[in-house]
């Protein structure tokens, strides 16, 4: 069954495309989750203008993700944490606690945009990265200190 994808779907294509897939794949996920038509003429014109309007709200993500990154870029963020012997934590600290000291600053931005290259067990300064869009990411410094 030929359809156009009006998503992106992973493994499959990007959004306009026209692919051929099994109908049973096509009827009973692809059509009803609204991520492809049926390829039709008029689904082709419906499709163009749905590029458009995909378009524009993608640009305005994309504007409002450099704003905000451009204030996260120098903001600095302190985790109190139990500290062992040595300068050890209890624990790392997580993506959950540092969008948790976002959100009080005034930033809504979800735990999973919160990347951590290595888990962060000890005192001191580290950097992470805060995914906002798919192009752009903006580095955070985060103070972990000891909590007294």
């Amino acid at each position: 069954m030929k359809i156009i994808l009006r998503q992106n779907v992973p493994n499959l294509g990007e959004i306009g495309e026209v692919v051929t897939v099994k109908s049973g794949y096509a009827r009973n996920f692809l059509i009803p989750r609204q991520l492809a038509y049926v390829a039709t003429d008029s689904a082709m014109r419906a499709l163009e203008t749905e590029k458009k309007q995909y378009a524009v709200k993608m640009e305005k993500a994309k504007q409002s993700a450099e704003v905000v990154a451009a204030q996260l870029a120098d903001l600095q963020v302190s985790i109190p944490m139990q500290v062992g012997e040595e300068g050890r934590l209890f624990g790392s600290v997580t993506g959950q606690m540092i969008a948790q000291e976002l959100e009080v600053r005034g930033f809504k931005i979800d735990r999973r945009s919160i990347v951590i290259d290595e888990p962060i067990k000890t005192l001191g300064v580290f950097e992470v990265k805060v995914k906002l869009h798919a192009d752009i990411a903006a580095p955070l410094k985060v103070w972990v200190i000891s909590q007294e």
